[in-house]
């Protein structure tokens, strides 16, 4: 890799990790526009509003993503059945409660921040500090929107106790 001045081989790994990424993003995406979509109840305006500004914010991050394997010299994954396969979130019905949305938003953002972390320790290892400050960036993004989220479930389970 000359211009980058990166080991091929090295990167290579960082680059499979960024495809899967990028399909768990394609994937959180879609389910943050069903949920945007199909939310209903009192939380109505509130989630409607954050849903769509998380999968704007997930939109530029897809494109971003792509872009920094191109970068490396790789080809991003860009069939949706490829990530659904390489992805570990799993698509959601659109009749779910507006607390168990969260709560499903909530855990992928777990599993999100794992595969970011395994994209850093990959990226680490070949000397990539482009990919480090990339995804770095979006870790601090991503727990940040988890703190908010876990906040209002706290409130909406102590004002509501059912959900």
């Amino acid at each position: 890799m000359t211009y980058l001045d990166l080991d091929k081989k090295k990167i290579s790994e960082t680059a499979h990790q960024l495809n899967i990424l990028l399909a768990d993003y394609h994937i959180y995406y879609q389910k943050l526009r069903n949920f945007h979509w199909n939310v209903v109840g009192p939380n109505f305006f509130e989630l409607h509003t954050k849903f769509e500004e998380m999968y704007n914010d997930a939109k530029l991050k897809i494109d971003e993503i792509a872009e920094r394997i191109l970068t490396l010299r790789f080809q991003p994954t860009s069939n949706f059945s490829d990530y659904l396969k390489m992805s570990s979130l799993k698509e959601a019905s659109g009749n779910t409660k507006d607390v168990d949305m969260v709560k499903k938003l909530l855990t992928d953002h777990g599993k999100m921040l794992k595969q970011m972390r395994k994209v850093v320790e990959m990226a680490d290892e070949a000397d990539d500090e482009g990919t480090i400050d990339l995804i770095g960036g979006y870790i601090g993004d991503l727990e940040k929107v988890s703190w908010m989220l876990d906040a209002w479930i706290m409130k909406a389970t102590e004002n509501h106790p059912e959900a």
